[in-house]
């Protein structure tokens, strides 16, 4: 939990007695140890509440009520995710009526790949509505209530990443939203502006950092207490008296402006200023209060009828009093006074007799306590995670002329609350720690990234191609080979070829096949072809080595099942060899040609004649997987082997950055297959950000490094992180959008545990084989028997996962199995001849670790490229110096992975690791001397920085 040490059981039941708390949530049930905790101290009371099993009645003063407090199952969790293209950043408030419940939300939370034991509140990728979905199927009887609803970066309604209505939040169930909770920074009346929140009760929380913090807002109730009275008085209103409020302006976001500029402006203010801080020249941090006026249909409240009471703690008020810090011993000794002598903290502020305070705590404090009920304080807004100030008293009246206005002790100096104190600031300081307001999105741009920077030049099938595409996509019949480089559009060019001879060249689409090498190449093949072609894109047959050579066989043989992957192209080649083929395919279509092995090259030229329609695609310095069989020379001989064959080359790269493609080609160039080897960036931003480089001492603290960038470049996983948003010009990141590359598997380790410990989901896949993993054999055997289960693939996935206990199984199958339907022969299918980097799910909102070969046909706005050393990348054996084909092929792998970053791209390595069973020195791979210095942004404490007049000429 993120709060004090304090914070356990016996002292949260203490200070709610001092407090005058009745009800009290306890805190985040999901973590492992934290849900140990309360299952060994709380036991049951009434109905879904629970009380502490010890007693503290030691620890208390007799002028408190002896009902001790009920605790009620809960938690705060943060969602991160991606949806209508922006990152949304929602926290919730989840209750739960038994620990049976809590129990099941935690193993869905867990099975969905969220990590549950870091310190803090949970941080997920799922979507809000996905959230609440889980929470309703652990428990008809949860429900969930979206947190401080206004703040700017984690709500619901926040300005920078939240929603217009509650209702878009969660989407198709949000009729299950009952209740809002309006935050620090608002209060009923403000959100009585909005009529689209009538429909939800508002109630008031405030999360406990220290248990002094204890009800600094709540909600009063009068029905009865126990967990489902409660639950029906935030679902119908009866029962729900009204709340305990901040002042609004107290609240850190309320106003608008820059906490490091000292820019504190209202609404209009900042729209005079067109939201640019007049220090920084930055975007202004847009408060609540400027949030509620956009979203707001009314000029004035329209009341509900429920209380509203302002208040300031009591430890504030008597450390305004006493001229001294609210958590100082003087304020301390006076509050401990007061409770034992008047009772609880709420009542003292809101209902014991003003004579009566004033003969416990002295006539300033009552005239405090009388002001502070009448509401006359004085208000500087809070802005940009700054506090207000809220003030009892001005200073000449606490002390004027050596007398005080009331007959107390002298107060002998004034020292405001530190917390408090508004700075002035009339010069630039550092850079502020929050994420600029980002531009609007242009709905015309193109919905790919790689289209960036085309011209729309008509209506034609091609005419959205750029020059060199489009000579490819419309060049005669016969041998075409297309070479084209990283980010210049590969599949874009290939389906676009495909729908421009069907469409206009009379070609019939049963007549064409396309093969590649991956389920999910594959299923983007459908799904471009059906965009351009319409319904008659199933007609063309499209498929993965593996899948054409099954169909070949069970044509030929009925019935045939997979037994051994390795077998099915050479039994597939024998057959065609030895019983021929009728020409089905006239055209011919082959994505990622640098992949194919002897066999897949026999097949082809079984299936082609050498002046055949073939359109062979691909890229030779793209060719990394000779361990699987591949050989780049097939791609080389290409022209030799097919009459007359035509060469295109796309050079125009709409993928990455000018620094990118500029290291990316230096690179590659001592060992291309590609003579004359250009890259050109389709569009130069000479304020694209350099590549990060960053020298770790240990493989524990590149894995720290990552996680800390991680989360700086999502604008943080809390208020406290400064935001790294270069690049992002118009765009903002989510955890699916970022990827982590290695060279091998054993990596990942150290990765995975550093991004956990900072509550950042992941997913991690290789290239290895699915069927090859002994718990997804399990599953797909089960599936195979006739055991009864019918729906679609996903719903008897989850049965049988959940009857043989294979929870990682079933994760990892998901994706594929959302893709296939109903079709159980085709999911088969494509987990006998799949590998698991087949079964990422694009959509999910974590970050991707892939091995560099897992991530060749992928990309992500954001690349970390981890180990860059030698010894790993170029692999070395003990006692097996690589060949020159060796070293070339690694460099090749090395080009991969840089060309997988479209914005941002971090590289790192390590002075020690560990390797082969021991520790070693390690130095910087040897690929990274072909790249000029100056495209590189040395990081760290102590590397100084590239001057800009040299990035600039170098790009």
């Amino acid at each position: 939990m993120a709060c004090s040490r304090d914070l356990e059981l016996p002292n949260l039941a203490y200070w709610s007695r001092r407090k005058g708390i009745s009800l009290l949530g306890t805190g985040d049930f999901t973590h492992p140890a934290w849900f140990a905790h309360l299952q060994e101290n709380l036991v049951a009371a009434e109905p879904g509440l629970f009380v502490l099993g010890s007693s503290i009645e030691h620890r208390l003063p007799s002028s408190l009520p002896r009902e001790p407090t009920r605790f009620m199952l809960s938690v705060e969790i943060s969602t991160i995710y991606k949806r209508d293209d922006r990152t949304r950043k929602v926290h919730h408030l989840i209750y739960m009526p038994d620990f049976e419940s809590a129990a099941r939300f935690r193993e869905s939370l867990l099975r969905a790949g969220c990590n549950l034991s870091s310190d803090g509140r949970p941080i997920i990728g799922l979507d809000s509505r996905d959230l609440l979905e889980i929470t309703l199927e652990a428990s008809a009887d949860a429900f969930l209530v979206p947190a401080h609803i206004w703040t700017p970066w984690f709500s619901a309604l926040g300005s920078k990443s939240g929603f217009d209505a509650i209702a878009h939040c969660y989407a198709d169930l949000a009729e299950h939203i009952k209740a809002v909770e309006t935050g620090l920074s608002s209060d009923p009346e403000m959100n009585q502006r909005v009529s689209s929140l009538d429909a939800y009760q508002l109630v008031s929380n405030s999360d406990a950092h220290s248990p002094q913090a204890l009800a600094r807002e709540a909600t009063a109730f009068t029905c009865e207490l126990d967990y489902f009275a409660v639950r029906a008085a935030l679902a119908t209103g009866v029962g729900l008296a009204g709340t305990i409020e901040f002042f609004p302006e107290e609240g850190k976001y309320h106003g608008d402006g820059h906490r490091d500029c000292g820019i504190n402006w209202t609404p209009a203010q900042t729209r005079e200023a067109n939201g640019i801080c007049s220090v920084c020249g930055r975007p202004v941090t847009v408060g609540v209060l400027a949030r509620v006026e956009d979203l707001a249909d009314r000029a004035q409240p329209v009341s509900s009828g429920k209380s509203v009471t302002h208040l300031i703690q009591l430890h504030e008020v008597l450390g305004e009093i006493e001229g001294v810090g609210p958590k100082s011993k003087t304020v301390e000794g006076k509050v401990n006074a007061l409770v034992a002598a008047l009772g609880p903290e709420l009542d003292i502020l809101t209902s014991v007799p003003i004579s009566e305070v004033a003969a416990a705590g002295g006539e300033l404090l009552a005239e405090g306590v009388r002001r502070l009920r009448a509401g006359k304080v004085t208000r500087v807004p809070g802005y940009d995670g700054e506090y207000g100030v809220i003030r009892l008293f001005e200073p000449d009246e606490l002390h004027v002329g050596g007398d005080t206005l009331f007959d107390v002790p002298v107060v002998e100096k004034v020292v405001p609350p530190k917390r408090t104190v508004a700075r002035k600031v009339t010069a630039p300081r550092k850079p502020v720690s929050a994420p600029p307001l980002p531009t609007a999105a242009s709905p015309h741009e193109p919905f790919e990234p790689m289209l960036a920077g085309m011209e729309e030049v008509g209506t034609g099938l091609l005419d959205r191609l750029d020059a060199m595409q489009r000579v490819a996509a419309s060049a005669p019949g016969g041998p075409l080979l297309i070479v084209a480089g990283p980010g210049t559009g590969k599949t874009r060019t290939l389906t676009h070829r495909v729908a421009y001879l069907c469409a206009e060249m009379n070609v019939y689409p049963e007549q064409c096949l396309a093969i590649t090498f991956t389920r999910r190449a594959a299923e983007e093949l459908r799904h471009r072809l059906g965009g351009l072609l319409g319904p008659v894109a199933k007609d063309v047959t499209v498929s993965t080595f593996h899948a054409l050579a099954l169909s070949l066989i069970r044509e030929r043989e009925p019935g045939f099942e997979v037994t051994d992957l390795d077998e099915l192209m050479p039994k597939a080649v024998a057959l065609l060899r030895d019983q021929g083929m009728e020409k089905r395919w006239p055209w011919v279509f082959v994505d990622e040609y640098q992949d194919v092995d002897p066999y897949q090259y026999e097949l082809l030229r079984l299936l082609v004649p050498p002046d055949g329609n073939i359109c062979a695609i691909g890229d030779p310095d793209q060719a990394i997987y000779s361990f699987r069989g591949a050989d780049v020379q097939f791609f080389l001989r290409f022209s030799h082997d097919f009459t007359d064959a035509r060469v295109v080359r796309l050079t125009r790269n709409y993928r990455s950055s000018a620094p990118i493609i500029a290291a990316a080609v230096q690179a590659i160039a001592p060992a291309s297959l590609v003579p004359g080897r250009r890259l050109d960036p389709a569009k130069v931003d000479l304020e694209a950000p350099l590549i990060g480089r960053y020298t770790a001492a240990s493989a524990a603290d590149e894995a720290a490094f990552i996680a800390k960038k991680i989360d700086e470049l999502v604008g943080g996983t809390s208020h406290r992180t400064k935001a790294d948003v270069r690049g992002m010009t118009g765009a903002s990141l989510s955890f699916g959008d970022i990827a982590v590359l290695y060279r091998t598997d054993a990596q990942a380790a150290a990765i995975v545990e550093a991004l956990s410990r900072a509550s950042i989901p992941v997913q991690k896949r290789s290239h290895d084989r699915l069927r090859d993993r002994s718990s997804v054999k399990a599953v797909v055997a089960e599936l195979r028997l006739d055991n009864g289960l019918t729906g679609s693939i996903s719903a008897r996935l989850k049965a049988t996962a959940q009857k043989l206990e294979q929870w990682e199984a079933a994760d990892l199958l998901m994706p594929l199995a959302q893709r296939c339907g109903n079709d159980l022969e085709r999911f088969l299918a494509d987990v006998s001849t799949g590998a698991e980097v087949d079964a990422l799910d694009p959509r999910a909102e974590a970050v991707t670790l892939l091995t560099l070969h897992a991530a060749k046909g992928l990309e992500f706005p954001v690349v970390f490229l981890a180990g860059c050393e030698d010894g790993l990348l170029p692999m070395r054996f003990p006692g097996r110096p690589p060949s020159e084909e060796d070293l070339a092929e690694e460099r090749r792998l090395f080009f991969v992975g840089l060309t997988r970053a479209q914005r941002r791209l971090f590289i790192s390595h390590s002075v020690r690791r560990m390797t082969f069973g021991g520790e070693r020195d390690a130095r910087p791979t040897p690929f990274l001397i072909n790249i000029d210095s100056g495209l590189l942004d040395e990081l760290g404490e102590s590397s100084p920085r590239r001057p800009r007049d040299q990035q600039l000429r170098l790009l």
